[in-house]
């Protein structure tokens, strides 16, 4: 899976008003939004060599409502994990971890 691809099922994800990749700080959010960036590369070796390259992003999922289900649906994505969540600015912040 490639990062325009990961996009496209973020961005139809139900209820979420905005998917942002790596946003600048000077641009206005909607909520409940989606912010990811590339995190790391995980290699795998075999025979001393690069066997394969994963990417690795970090996705979090910032609104305003502490029940909603926005962070539900995203956990249940293919090789995605939930790191932690905090509240920051009086929004709830769930990052997770997915792997393409």
């Amino acid at each position: 899976m490639t990062r325009l691809e990961l996009h496209r099922i973020l961005t139809d994800i139900s209820g979420v008003r905005g998917v942002y990749y790596q946003p600048p700080e000077s641009l206005k959010l909607k909520y409940p939004a989606i912010i990811y960036s590339r995190s790391r590369i995980g290699n795998t070796h075999a025979d001393n060599r690069v066997y394969r390259q994963d990417n690795i992003y970090e996705l979090i999922v910032v609104g305003a409502s502490p029940d909603s289900t926005l962070a539900e649906t995203v956990a249940a994505l293919p090789m995605c994990r939930h790191d932690r969540h905090y509240v920051s600015d009086n929004l709830d912040h769930d990052v997770f971890t997915i792997t393409i």
